[in-house]
């Protein structure tokens, strides 16, 4: 267990099956984009630590690039996107893969495949390491997940709560 602010976590997914699953993703993505060179577009700040363990994971050539929008406050997502950083990339005619931590409501992956789609995108597709289906009301079904998971709020390995925790290897979720 730990203590971050005010909550407890109980440990959900080690960090040798994150790094396991990534792995696997690694090998997905490489074989879709095998004679592409897709633009590899990270949201932040959450996917950080899994755009970093992921890109090392492909073996065919990628670019990648930092986008920033926010969503949530405290433990629920506010319905609205707000776009705080974002792209300095011509994404005309370019093959798209976003990278996503988590994937709830689908309200940030409909904001964003709206925004590349009015950009002239050749194509686009999404790759987040945790899908929450239950929750999702937006969107499209991200194309590579790593973990399909309840509806739980979760920290760690760059998820976090109040800004705390994402340095933590695992995941972990509400007690």
């Amino acid at each position: 267990m730990v203590k971050i602010i005010d909550k407890e976590f109980i440990p959900y997914i080690t960090a040798q099956e994150i790094s396991n699953r990534i792995a696997e993703m690694g090998i997905e993505i490489s074989e879709t984009y095998r004679n592409e060179k897709p633009l590899l577009v990270s949201v932040l700040n959450g996917s950080f630590i899994f755009t970093a363990d992921l890109i090392r994971r492909i073996d065919t050539p990628v670019e990648v690039t930092f986008i920033r929008v926010a969503s949530y406050e405290a433990l629920k997502t506010t319905g609205k996107v707000r776009e705080i950083l974002g792209l300095k990339e011509n994404v005309f005619g370019r093959d798209i893969l976003i990278l996503e931590d988590i994937v709830d409501t689908g309200t940030t992956l409909e904001h964003l495949l709206e925004a590349f789609r009015d950009l002239g995108t050749k194509s686009i597709k999404v790759a987040t390491l945790l899908h929450k289906p239950d929750a999702q009301e937006k969107a499209d079904k991200p194309h590579f997940i790593g973990f399909e998971i309840p509806n739980k709020f979760v920290v760690g390995y760059g998820l976090d709560y109040q800004g705390m925790g994402r340095e933590l290897d695992e995941i972990y979720q509400l007690r």
